[in-house]
């Protein structure tokens, strides 16, 4: 495989189609995918996975695959292993195919202590024509609950204690029933995900847990369907009269000292924004900021906007920290146009059930941002992702913005999982948009690899250059895959007047400099759009157009050539 396409040699997961009857699958990585029934989508993956300490997936070792046809049903079996550095669990998974009805069980045992966040079935509901749709929830009591699926993503679980889950879409009525643990549903799309997930065992019971050495493990999913008449959900429109966001790329302080040594270094791209990351937990603010007043002496011709993470750590009061850093700034002589304040505990997640950590008010500490910076444009909301945004809301009435991060590699790291992302982007803008009303919207970073881990104590590390998620390093951003992610985010982000987007750093894993690939093209492209009436912008059917002004580009966001688009390939634009 040609590192042109994916920046490794790496080659894309194995993908095989199976067809019975009218229903159609892949197989891919054990991950049963794409169940359709007549064309039509029910269910996106039913997949058996284990995650580690740090919600990072365990690649399993597959043995091989048996199938046989009997009884009019197709019967799949496949033996799984998932290692840890001391422990294994050995399952088989076993699918049956009939008529209206699939069957898919799991038996596995641990052989050694299993230490996991989570052990079991993962199945995922696709989003479009189910969002807002009804849907039936039978509880493990035998109690019986009408709702419906979330429009606006839902921060929470809207779904508990599930022993079954009914809906009717796209003309059918759709059962799926759970055995051998507790099931409960997050609504995936608030990570990215094109997908409502659900999933064993409750997030408000202890992880990580452990699957004592030759304890046994087995649970199934059940999935039936029928044809039924339904009515179709409208989705809320996008703004109207948006224009292009300004482009923005993200340094650290070493990336700014480097920048000014190469100023000549942001013309690969030209945005017209820098955003500055200084961060107060992790050392001393005020060598952060000369770094940063010396690179906009060096580039005095974009704008600065400063992402600063506090401490709020309780050895001084918000008032006194960001007091100190303001000094830090006017000593420097440093100008940022913006100043972003995010606590350093928010860019760790507080999943369900969990406390959360000590923090002042994020009132308190806006209104000691108003007081330390008096004038400057500020901002709220989160350096992670809109999961977080969500979850701990900003107080609006004292802020000029609010941001959040994208990250397209939390949960899965295929090809396919990652693009199919920006069919979740919409839901998270419009959802972003339902919290902050008109206030400035920004986002970033929004990039393949992820800067920083929310879920866990680190990114994972990927030194084979493979697809893995929640890695600082995505091999996928140096190549031509990178430029038509990047394209395709741009289209699903463009309708929603977006004030300003990251896609990239200048230098490092996630930077333009260095990068061979044509994504600093690519962002050249967009960075010369900005501030331009959206005049078209739509994610379908493996393309993303986007028509921007007096410009036209499209990429091709599959691996196949399509309507003349070489695969990953992009078109349009000018210097």
């Amino acid at each position: 495989m040609s590192p042109a396409l994916y920046g490794t040699d790496q080659p894309p997961a194995a993908s095989g189609e199976i067809q019975h009857g009218d229903v159609t699958l892949h197989l891919q990585d054990g991950a049963l995918r794409h169940i359709r029934v007549g064309g039509v989508e029910i269910i996106r993956s039913v997949a058996f996975l284990a995650r580690d300490r740090d919600w990072g997936t365990i690649a399993p070792t597959h043995g091989a695959l048996t199938r046989d046809t009997r009884d009019g049903a197709l019967h799949l079996t496949m033996p799984m292993r998932f290692d840890t550095a001391t422990a294994r669990l050995e399952a088989v998974v076993a699918m049956t195919l009939g008529a209206g009805r699939l069957t898919v069980h799991a038996r596995g045992r641990a052989s050694g202590d299993f230490e996991t966040n989570r052990a079991g079935f993962t199945l995922l509901h696709p989003i479009d024509g189910i969002a807002g749709c009804p849907a039936r929830v039978t509880h493990t009591d035998g109690q019986v609950e009408d709702s419906h699926f979330p429009e606006l993503i839902d921060p929470w679980q809207p779904f508990m204690d599930i022993a079954a889950l009914e809906h009717q879409a796209n003309g059918l009525r759709v059962c799926c029933a759970f055995r051998g643990d507790t099931f409960e549903m997050e609504d995936q799309r608030q990570w990215g995900d094109a997908s409502y997930k659900t999933y064993n065992r409750p997030l408000a019971l202890p992880w990580p847990y452990v699957i004592a050495d030759g304890e046994v493990l087995e649970q199934s999913v059940e999935i039936t369907w029928e044809g039924c008449k339904t009515r179709p959900i409208a989705s809320r429109p996008a703004p109207k009269d948006a224009r292009f966001p300004e482009m923005a790329l993200v340094l650290d302080a070493a990336d700014a000292t480097r920048m000014s040594d190469n100023p000549g270094d942001l013309d690969m791209v030209r945005p017209q924004r820098i955003l500055c990351h200084v961060d107060a937990a992790s050392g001393p603010v005020s060598p952060q900021i000369e770094a940063f007043a010396k690179a906009q002496a060096a580039r005095p011709d974009v704008a600065y906007d400063l992402e600063l993470i506090c401490r709020f750590d309780g050895e001084q009061t918000p008032d006194a920290e960001l007091q100190a850093h303001a000094d830090a700034v006017a000593t420097s002589g440093f100008a940022p146009a913006s100043v972003l304040v995010v606590p350093s505990v928010d860019r760790q997640s507080t999943p369900p059930g969990s406390e959360w950590p000590e923090c002042p008010p994020l009132a308190e500490v806006h209104a000691a941002a108003a007081h330390a910076f008096p004038g400057l444009v500020r901002g709220g909301g989160m350096a992670s992702l809109f999961t977080e945004l969500n979850r701990k809301r900003p107080p609006l009435e004292m802020l000029d913005f609010v941001s959040h991060g994208l990250c397209p590699i939390v949960h899965a790291a295929d090809d396919l999982s990652v693009m199919e992302t920006l069919e979740a982007v919409p839901y998270i803008a419009r959802s972003a948009r339902a919290i902050i009303g008109q206030a400035e919207y920004r986002i970033g970073p929004a990039t393949i690899a992820m800067r920083q881990n929310p879920y866990g104590s680190r990114t994972i590390p990927n030194p084979d250059a493979g697809r893995v998620c929640m890695t600082d390093d995505d091999p996928r951003h140096r190549g031509a895959f990178g430029a038509a992610y990047a394209l395709g985010l741009a289209a699903a982000l463009a309708p929603f007047d977006i004030a300003v987007w990251t896609p990239a750093a200048l230098y490092g894993a996630r930077g333009v400099v260095g990068n061979p690939g044509p994504l600093p093209q690519a962002l050249r492209a967009l960075a010369g759009i900005a501030g331009q009436p959206v005049k078209e912008a739509t994610v379908r059917d493996g393309l993303a157009v986007l028509e921007v002004g007096p410009t036209r580009l499209c990429a091709n966001l599959t691996p196949q050539e399509r309507q003349g688009l070489s695969p990953f390939g992009w078109s349009g634009g000018m210097d």
